[in-house]
């Protein structure tokens, strides 16, 4: 850290009362002590206390002393403080109560008492943050010599941040399964902001769809036991199954992720997170805790870690890859060794750097954080330059869009950057996919969350500025192994999704063999294969032979719509119902960013009524603050509500009494408009609402939808361009899935 170490002895201590636990996202009263060493504080001098800059604990606020996470500073000699809160310190301590003394000084055994949350007057408390950490930091800096140089305290007060009760149980297995092969199921519970919680008391009732070998019909849950694994599984017959987890009364619980059974399967799915941050960076909790928890409570096969460069310490990059050598077993998990090249967007943006082997070197953009914070002649501080340093490198580069956005237009390697990340818990980005094709390059879909909150695999946005449930892959592997992981990212064999584990299958198919590229041919000498089918990803050169695609998704909720691209253009849009079969269900959704860089999220405002009649019922669609509900202001005729989106989308579901003679009045800060019930109907009416694909869409729905959808559709290559052919996946809970496109393309042009 790059903080002055004059002393730090005599600068004083903090304590902190009580230090919990507490469980995360609850309101507490907090009192930090910081008591004045040798040199006390001079007159304008300052003390910091900080807390890290991806946190959601409430913004301390003082001026409504009944209100939550009112805070109150005072001196115990009456010297005037001023104070505020601001995002003004070095990172990853960015969130920071900033302490003047305005008149006055502090001698040696002077005190600065805060009490966050101060509760003498009314008020509730502070909430704190939202997911689990048990050496919650507020680091506590000093400025004793009114320099504006702070010394960080030898020692700074923790409180402990625990799960709390149950809110919601998953149950996950496989996506694909080959007939008489062990698999594993795994049923957690996790409270209402997404830590998995090991509070649950319950006898639970396992009822799949088909007979599952060594699936036990009811299994105990009990306090401090976390997870259930049921291992050595087996089904002997192909086909889909589905898994309902029930009370003890028979209440259903969750039901588990789709899971289809082949007689054989040449490539495997396997679901990944490979991009997420922990504490030595600017993310939460140790780098060991991450891989764990990856591995064990979200029960991924693939982990990477992508800590941001110019906090990587070179210490930092040898535990790194010593902790993924260790936790890379073939056949059961693989952890891929890597950092994200976090060089500002003007230098060319994020990139997700992958090594298939330990002990390489980093290349940093920058070494500013990184002691003793002078250039070292091994920073790349442009993505080109990245790029070249390393050619001939056994390495994946993905672009990413988090703090820093990729500008794939300033700089791309197609032998390097295999795939774009389209969403994570920042946020969806199909404007990066858009981007490659206007350049006219052939990545792959990946879906990551970016983890800053300890839970890589399953992380949620909780209360602050991300918006939306981390992502997740499933690579087409025929093994579980690091070579295999590579060579799915090389050839674009994988789908992302928006965190859900729904079976997805896009192939194609031509009456007469056609050339399939073992790499790009725009980037590199390659060997083609005569095939007559293709897999999501494959670069194929048809000539005038059309194309069959076949897609099949399996939802782990039910199917909205498949949207069909070639390229930017939506061609078709896949709905399982017809017209006639919509009744009295209107969809209200709203989505979009403000823009492609930091501040994209969108806070939305909102009221509907309904004039000339009531609704029956509403539900929420994506609303993923337990903060924020979906508030009822009356009875059937009336709702309201606070939402962020950030790219991605929510909404609600509105059940009306008559379907038809109702007037919808939708009012929101971004967009308003009046709707005859009658005029909504199959198609979307959309409301434009400006910033970056920012729109409302109305819609009517059938009360039941599938959870299976399969169709088929011709397509043939007409011009010299590229043709990508993908297709977007919208389940009725809001989550989403992205193929990677498959590429046609045409023969080079002979000079």
């Amino acid at each position: 850290m790059p903080y002055a170490n004059y002393l730090a002895e005599h600068m004083g201590s903090a304590s902190i009362a009580p230090e919990g636990p507490f469980e995360a996202g609850s309101l507490a009263a907090l009192t930090l002590t910081y008591v004045a060493g040798k040199f006390g504080i001079d007159d304008s001098g300052h003390l910091k206390i900080a807390w890290r800059g991806t946190s959601d604990m409430a913004k301390p606020q003082f001026r409504d002393p009944t209100a939550p996470n009112y805070t109150t500073v005072e001196a115990s000699n009456g010297a005037v403080l001023d104070v505020r809160v601001d995002r003004i310190n070095i990172r990853p301590w960015v969130n920071t109560l900033f302490i003047r003394v305005n008149r006055g000084f502090l001698r040696q055994g002077d005190t600065i008492t805060v009490r966050f949350g101060d509760r003498r007057q009314g008020a509730p408390g502070l909430r704190l943050q939202t997911n689990t950490e048990p050496t919650f930091e507020f680091k506590v800096l000093v400025d004793a010599f009114a320099t504006y140089e702070f010394t960080e305290l030898a020692r700074s007060p923790e409180i402990a941040l625990v799960a709390g009760a149950p809110a919601r149980w998953k149950a996950i297995w496989p996506t694909l399964a080959v007939a008489g092969a062990p698999f594993r199921l795994a049923v957690l519970t996790e409270d209402a902001w997404g830590n998995p919680t090991d509070r649950a008391d319950e006898t639970l009732q396992l009822l799949p769809s088909r007979p599952v070998a060594g699936l036990p019909e009811q299994v105990t849950v009990r306090p401090g036991e976390g997870a259930i694994v049921c291992d050595d599984l087996r089904v002997q017959e192909p086909g889909d199954l589905t898994l309902r987890v029930l009370d003890r009364a028979g209440r259903l619980l969750c039901t588990a992720n789709p899971l289809r059974v082949a007689a054989a399967a040449e490539l495997r799915h396997f679901w990944g997170d490979l991009h997420g941050q922990s504490e030595e960076t600017i993310g939460t909790n140790s780098v060991e805790d991450y891989f764990h928890y990856a591995r064990d409570k979200a029960f991924l096969d693939i982990v990477g870690h992508q800590g941001n460069d110019f906090q990587i310490t070179d210490a930092f990059w040898e535990r790194l890859n010593s902790i993924t050598r260790a936790f890379d077993v073939p056949g059961r998990f693989v952890a891929v060794p890597g950092y994200e090249w976090s060089g500002n967007t003007g230098m060319g943006g994020d990139r997700n750097v992958f090594f298939r082997r330990e002990g390489r070197p980093i290349r940093r953009s920058s070494s500013i954080l990184v002691e003793p914070g002078t250039p070292r002649d091994s920073d790349c501080h442009t993505a080109a330059e990245l790029f070249a340093a390393l050619e001939g490198e056994d390495a994946v580069v993905i672009a990413h869009v988090g703090g820093r956005y990729a500008d794939i237009r300033m700089a791309h390697d197609g032998r390097l950057e295999r795939a774009v990340e389209v969403h994570s818990t920042w946020g969806t980005f199909e404007w990066l996919l858009h981007d490659a094709f206007d350049l006219g390059y052939r990545p792959g879909v990946v879906c990551h969350s970016d983890d800053h909150k300890g839970r890589p695999g399953a992380t949620r946005p909780g209360a602050s500025h991300f918006g939306a449930i981390g992502g997740l892959t499933c690579y087409l592997m025929p093994d579980l192994s690091r070579a295999s992981l590579f060579d799915a990212l090389r050839r674009r064999h994988h789908y992302g999704t928006t965190g859900t584990r729904m079976f997805l299958s896009v192939t194609g198919t031509f009456a007469t063999p056609v050339a399939v590229f073992d790499d790009d041919p725009a980037f590199t000498a390659t060997t083609a294969r005569r095939a007559t089918g293709v897999l999501m990803g494959d670069i194929v050169q048809p000539g005038a032979t059309p194309m069959q695609l076949q897609v099949e998704a399996v939802g782990s909720a039910p199917i909205e719509r498949i949207d069909l691209f070639h390229g930017k253009d939506l061609v078709r849009t896949v709905r399982p119902f017809a017209a006639t079969e919509l009744g009295r269900r209107i969809r209200v959704m709203w989505q979009g960013a403000e823009y492609r860089g930091r501040g994209r999220e969108v806070p939305w405002q909102g009221t509907l009524s309904i004039e000339g009649g009531r609704f029956e019922r509403a539900e929420p669609v994506n609303f993923l603050n337990p903060e924020n509900p979906l508030e009822v202001q009356e009875a059937g005729k009336r709702l309201a509500w606070r939402s962020v989106t950030t790219g991605n989308m929510a909404g609600i579901d509105l059940w009306l009494t008559d379907g038809r003679a109702e007037e919808l009045r939708l009012d929101t800060n971004l967009a308003s408009g009046r709707f005859s019930a009658a005029e909504i109907g199959f198609e979307d009416l959309v409301l434009p609402a400006g910033g970056l694909g920012r729109q409302i869409r109305l819609f009517r729905l059938p009360d039941h939808l599938p959870h299976r959808v399969a169709f088929a559709h011709d397509v043939a290559l007409t011009g010299a361009a590229d043709l990508p052919v993908f297709v977007r996946v919208t389940q009725a809970d809001g989550n989403q899935a992205w193929s990677s496109p498959i590429y046609l393309i045409a023969p080079p042009v002979s000079p």
